[in-house]
């Protein structure tokens, strides 16, 4: 009998990266902007959200604590995986993590994306970075073969998690009738929503459905809700179209239309980074205060168990696949599963745009 992870030797948490101190901000955010000629005085001043806490991201420790839970659960399940994690923007840097893995043996890697969303920034230049530290490997990398696995927002764990945390954000509210769900996440140009509908539902319409699972759940509860999408953390040109609204502007227009009770839900991260702990904890929950709202941030998925249990079911669920199986796949949501191997032409940065960048998971174009 095969084992339950065969044939992966290795899962790989592939993440952002994030700095650990005020020396490291800038350095990092020249990893983020490389080859944009961004001067270093303007990433002081892009870096403020990072000196406010002491040039220390969340990210890190979030992710050694996914990779813990990730670990023990696979442990419980009596399945030997070694996890491992490696950053695209700062240490350890996935180059460095595929290198230890490679001499210690790992000829085939399963990759989880700490996105659950498809678009250019969730999914393809996670794919490109791949490649990329593939190539820098040289002769070390031969025999070395990456998978990805599947964009996994309409995983139930996933999915559930938000749920749960939303209904324990709720609990937090004072007492009143009704109550706004405003669901959040990291806006992206028109042009990347645009080329990530090209091959299948769009960055949006991804969002959307997870937003109406949600809602459909909390209302089999009881809880008489209305619910929206709005965005945070746009950056760059002014001039260049994001999707909006912004949390901010929205919020405002919710209080001009009666809103008085609110919850902001971070269904676009899946753990308490920069974004949410600046753009969210911070600058969204003032301004819902300042507008009078009773307001309360709900928890992201973290390393909440049914998440977790989620994830490691999809592990086992890709490798029964490459072992020729046919597991039972199950989503939340009206939208079907992702492909595991991402069509040609999905997620570029702009629809059409072939910019001859190699991806991994996806190599057909």
């Amino acid at each position: 009998m095969s084992h339950p992870a065969a044939p992966y030797d290795a899962l790989l948490l592939c993440s952002f990266g994030g700095p650990n101190r005020t020396e490291d901000v800038v350095p990092f955010l020249r990893n983020v902007v490389r080859g944009k000629g961004i001067p270093d005085e303007r990433l002081e001043e892009v870096g403020e959200h990072y000196f406010a806490f002491d040039g220390k991201s969340p990210i890190n420790e979030q992710n050694l604590a996914l990779r813990a839970a990730l670990a023990a659960e696979l442990r419980e399940r009596g399945v030997e995986l070694p996890v491992l994690w490696g950053n695209r923007n700062w240490h350890p840097y996935t180059v460095d993590t595929l290198r230890d893995a490679v001499a210690f043996g790992a000829r085939r890697i399963l990759v989880l994306v700490t996105s659950a969303y498809a678009s250019y920034s969730g999914s393809r230049q996670y794919r490109e970075h791949l490649a990329a530290a593939v190539s820098e490997l040289g002769v070390d990398a031969e025999g070395l073969e990456i998978d990805v696995l599947r964009p996994f927002f309409n995983d139930p764990g996933f999915v559930d998690a938000n749920t749960d945390a939303v209904l324990a954000a709720v609990e937090q509210l004072p007492a009143g009738e009704g109550v706004h769900i405003a669901y959040v996440t990291h806006s992206i140009p028109d042009t990347m929503q645009d080329a990530s509908a090209a091959t299948g539902p769009g960055y949006r319409e991804q969002h959307e459905d997870v937003r109406a699972a949600i809602d459909a759940t909390l209302r089999e509860r009881g809880l008489s809700v209305t619910s929206s999408l709005s965005y945070c953390s746009r950056s760059g040109d002014p001039r260049t179209p994001w999707l909006e609204p912004d949390v901010n502007d929205h919020l405002a227009q919710l209080a001009e239309d009666g809103v008085t009770r609110v919850v902001i839900a971070p269904i676009g991260f899946i753990s308490d980074h920069m974004e949410v702990a600046w753009d969210l904890d911070t600058e969204a929950m003032e301004t819902a205060r300042e507008l009078g709202m009773d307001a309360a941030r709900a928890a992201t998925a973290g390393i909440a168990p049914v998440f977790v249990s989620g994830l490691v079911d999809l592990v086992l669920e890709r490798a029964a696949r490459e072992r020729g199986e046919e597991p039972q796949v199950t989503v939340r949501g009206q939208l079907p599963a992702f492909p595991d191997v991402a069509p040609p032409g999905s997620c570029r940065m702009r629809h059409g745009e072939v910019t001859g960048i190699p991806v991994l998971a996806g190599t057909a174009d």
